[in-house]
């Protein structure tokens, strides 16, 4: 999520504060609207805020939720009784037309410099109207969403009317833009309600909220939630489903908590349906009015599942990875997570039923589409920009946007980005990466030694790095992971590890971290993700067949083949370094002999320089050495340069073995170019390009190698994985 970069909305110089007013209707739009209210009320030194409470917050039958906002310690300046009750379509029309008389008294005593309105229901319709027809300024939250009803038009009505707003998915921001509204007025917050929830679902007592609301035998993750509302442009075939509905979960027999529906068109009836069905005297249901936004967190977070079809099963329920039954068309069009199941045409008892058999009890993994925790500090940021000297009459910006996307490129580049961890045997880096492959900042720690503290490290790491993301305008889409040994990159487990990382074998990485962060993960070998990186951002950029090598403490790599990375059947695909190029070389960490690691690494030629110098024979004269420095591969090129000649034969055998080893990539694969990555990268590319060119087959002779001129392939190559692959549903 991020702010736009505003092309003219300049911070106020007065001192000024802003007078805000928030205008709530019901139970489900302060769920939203009451995260920006604190944080509103949180920063009087810039904000004043009015509250103004109508719609169906005022009525006794849907639970007088008023009492919740004043409970919340929020100052009520005006209350509207705004609803004509009838519950039918006329009521509804009606009740806009008495919010439209009532609501201007209202707004020229209060006088806000903005209004703030939430979603797409008719009362906000009816506030949004009013306010730009007295010259008011207007914020909209969750505009540029489709649900496939009535709303729909409301919500996009709305919209039209707002000078600003604040949206939650990146579909929502580019309907806007297409909607003709001023990208530099769009900001892509995500939704507030996620602030709360992603902040409080781990309460430790859950349990006693679940049995205060289902009884003291309820399990976890063994009852229901139902909520399911009219659809106002096809109120019977709504009230019928919800028959359906109910049926089936009195065939199912667990327990359920239902809420009664909203105060649409049809609610009157559907509530009839629910009585004459005697579903409040079932002692396997409990039916209510209204639920505490924190509770019902909860409530959602532990459930085995979520039936019915309100915005939050699509929406907050992702979030935990509780199973939903979407059922009918009101939420049609609405970006959801894998944990949804649409029932679109639920025309039977058996098919509603069939669907919680497979929904109930499953587990999916949480899904952040709706928003990262952060929206409120990028909303009040945004509201501190508005400058309220510039004119008042909103422009459009016609023609309509074919490529919306292609508009907004640069700025794409530098706010999506992903959290890289780079495991090494010495240190733990994380960094945020932009798509343009610039480390936007980095972290590094020493490795800890043993599991559980490496992986608590980790998450500390990533959690700092994720709160600095929102200081710096960074959209966290995913955690790549690379690290040395073997992995399946299907499963984020670590298969074998290197002897650098000791306790670092079948182990799960993908999903602690996702967890703990709500993001997709990828893990994959740091030779492979040196390949992506070059890919991605290096020389192999727009190159079909390419080769990565990895000259450092070890040898390794990865191949780039038709645009995709080779892992092979048992993902040991690209193990470069024990390429075997000699049947009686010298030993390899790998237990084998000849391998192109046990002459070209770093810790081979390390090895070499101590034997020549523990012989006394690696220091020439004009070689500069101190005593206390521990002896490296570095000495041995450089007393190579000065004319040793014991050196030059070292290193020439491992120039030619690399060069050999090579030169069977090439005769396997046929890549189109070798980049060199590493320490020794620059060392070694003169003579491999030369032995290719003398042994290699005619065909391959002319194959050009190259070095990297990447600072930091793994934490790129990790990036790579996030920003490549994360539009991807199922990773």
């Amino acid at each position: 999520m991020h702010l736009k970069p505003f092309l003219y909305l300049k911070y106020r110089v007065s001192k000024k504060r802003l007078r805000v007013c928030v205008a709530t209707c019901n139970r489900a739009d302060y769920s939203k609207l009451a995260p920006i209210m604190f944080g509103i009320k949180s920063h009087p030194e810039d904000f004043e805020l009015e509250v103004v409470v109508l719609g169906s917050h005022l009525i006794d039958d849907y639970g007088n939720t008023f009492r919740m906002i004043e409970q919340d310690d929020f100052d009520i300046g005006s209350k509207l009784h705004t609803i004509v009750r009838g519950e039918d379509e006329a009521a509804m029309v009606e009740s806009v037309g008495l919010a439209l008389v009532k609501l201007p008294d209202v707004l020229q005593r209060l006088r806000p410099d903005i209004l703030v309105v939430h979603g797409d229901r008719f009362d906000a319709l009816a506030l949004a109207t009013a306010a730009a027809l007295m010259n008011i300024r207007i914020l909209h939250l969750e505009g540029g969403e489709v649900s496939g009803t009535i709303d729909d038009s409301i919500r996009h009505a709305i919209s039209k009317l707002a000078h600003y707003h604040a949206c939650c998915t990146r579909m929502a921001e580019q309907h806007l833009i297409a909607m003709c509204e001023d990208h530099c007025r769009i900001l892509l917050a995500g939704c507030p309600s996620y602030d709360k929830l992603l902040s409080t679902h781990h309460r430790e007592d859950y349990m006693d909220i679940i049995k205060s609301w289902l009884g003291d035998k309820v399990q976890e993750r063994d009852y229901i939630v139902a909520l399911q509302h009219p659809v106002t442009t096809d109120i019977q075939h709504s009230i019928k489903i919800y028959g359906l509905m109910l049926d089936a979960l009195l065939s199912f027999n667990k327990k359920t908590l239902i809420l009664f529906p909203n105060i649409d068109a049809g609610s009157k009836e559907m509530v009839r349906v629910m009585r004459k069905k005697g579903i409040e005297q079932h002692p396997n249901f409990r039916a209510v009015k209204h639920i505490p936004f924190e509770q019902f967190i909860q409530l959602v977070c532990h459930a085995g599942c979520m039936i019915g079809n309100s915005s939050c099963g699509v929406r907050e329920a992702g979030a935990f990875g509780t199973p939903v039954i979407n059922l009918g068309t009101r939420q049609t069009g609405r970006e959801t997570g894998e944990n949804v199941l649409h029932v679109r045409d639920a025309d039977t008892q058996n098919k509603i039923y069939h669907a919680l058999e497979l929904q109930f009890g499953k587990r999916y993994p949480c899904s952040k589409i709706y928003g990262d925790g952060n929206a409120v500090p990028r909303i009040l940021k945004f509201l501190r920009t508005i400058d309220l000297d510039e004119p008042l009459q909103k422009t459009f910006c016609f023609p309509p946007v074919k490529d919306p996307i292609s508009q907004d490129i640069d700025h794409i580049l530098e706010t999506q980005s992903a959290l890289a961890i780079d495991l090494g045997g010495t240190n733990l880096r994380v960094a945020i990466v932009c798509m343009r492959g610039k480390v936007v900042k980095k972290y590094t720690q020493p490795n800890p030694k043993t599991f559980e503290a490496r992986m608590h490290l980790i998450l500390k790491m990533c959690t700092d790095a994720m709160r600095d993301a929102v200081c710096l305008n960074c959209r966290i889409l995913g955690v790549g992971v690379s690290t040395g040994g073997r992995v399946n990159p299907q499963e984020g487990v670590v298969l074998h590890s290197t002897k650098l990382i000791q306790e670092w074998s079948s182990v799960d990485l993908r999903t602690p971290i996702s967890d703990a962060l709500h993001l997709p993960v990828w893990v994959d070998n740091d030779g492979n993700c040196a390949a992506l990186a070059e890919r991605k951002f290096g020389h192999g950029k727009g190159v079909e067949n390419f080769v990565t090598v990895i000259t450092g403490t070890g040898i390794g790599g990865g191949i780039i083949h038709h645009n995709e990375l080779v892992h092979g059947s048992t993902f040991c695909a690209a193990e470069l370094g024990h390429i075997m190029v000699s049947l009686d070389g010298p030993d390899c960490s790998c237990g084998s002999h000849g391998c192109i690691e046990a002459y070209a690494s770093g810790m081979a030629l390390q090895k070499e320089a101590k034997r020549l110098h523990d012989e006394d024979l690696l220091k020439v004269e004009g070689m500069d050495m101190k005593l206390s420095e521990p002896i490296t591969a570095a000495h041995l090129i450089s007393a190579a340069r000065m004319g040793n000649s014991k050196a030059d034969a070292i290193l020439n055998k491992a120039s030619t073995a690399l060069g050999v080893g090579i030169i069977n990539i090439l005769h396997i694969v046929n890549p189109s170019l070798v980049i060199l990555s590493g320490v020794l990268a620059s060392y070694y590319q003169a003579p491999v390009q030369r032995i290719i060119s003398e042994r290699a087959l005619l065909s391959a002779q002319s194959i050009k190698v190259v070095t990297s001129d990447l600072e930091e392939p793994a934490l790129l190559g990790a990036a790579s994985m996030v920003l490549d692959y994360a539009t991807r549903r199922i990773y």
